[in-house]
């Protein structure tokens, strides 16, 4: 596979941003992690990770001006992004989580898992499950269905549109675990932790 110079990791405060700059490296991917309007814009593809609070992300973001550059370069040039649990979230249009809008990218909401088995199934959510694949993606070629990735999430979305969904989860009940509209994907599962599933899913998303 060939080296892409232009993968950019956004830097806007929130997650573990660089056990994805890591994995990618052994799959010979050059990154670089910015919170640069100039390194978005220069980007061959995006990738917006995250863990943390919805709101404060949003606050990130927009205090960083990274929410217009995001847009040009996603809904207007047609950037490959990959939202990444807490990136996958933003991308919806609201949460539940602070009560914020976001990104608005997915007819979705972000809202904070109903469990009522709480002996079997603790809130947060973390820990290695099956992903269904409800329909075919580039993301998901050579993954197999319900092969297992690692989460760690409160909230999840709820995805307005059946065509947007690529990947739904069961835990206690069934919610989206990965949409895809067009050029733009997000995963709720961490794939930087996934072993060989991940790191499939990242290839995928890099040979776009």
């Amino acid at each position: 596979m060939g080296i892409f110079n232009h993968v950019t990791i956004v830097d806007y405060g929130m997650g573990n941003i660089h056990s994805i700059q890591k994995k990618l490296k052994q799959l010979n991917v050059t990154t670089i992690i910015s919170s640069k309007i100039e390194d978005i814009k220069n980007a061959e593809r995006i990738i917006l990770p995250g863990v943390g609070h919805f709101g404060k992300a949003m606050d990130n973001l927009k205090n960083l001006d990274l929410i217009n550059v995001l847009n040009q370069e996603v809904l207007v040039n047609k950037k490959p992004i990959l939202g990444i649990c807490l990136g996958m979230q933003l991308m919806a249009k609201y949460s539940e989580e602070g009560n914020t809008s976001g990104l608005g990218w997915f007819d979705a909401e972000v809202v904070r898992f109903k469990i009522k088995d709480t002996l079997n199934h603790k809130v947060p959510h973390t820990g290695w499950n099956e992903i269904i694949i409800e329909r075919q993606s580039n993301l998901m070629n050579k993954v197999e269905n319900l092969s297992e990735v690692y989460f760690v999430h409160s909230y999840h979305c709820v995805a307005n549109n059946q065509e947007d969904i690529i990947n739904a989860t069961n835990y206690e009940y069934k919610f989206t675990s990965a949409v895809q509209k067009d050029n733009i994907f997000g995963v709720q599962y961490h794939p930087e932790k996934s072993h060989d599933v991940g790191v499939q899913i990242l290839k995928n998303f890099i040979e776009l």
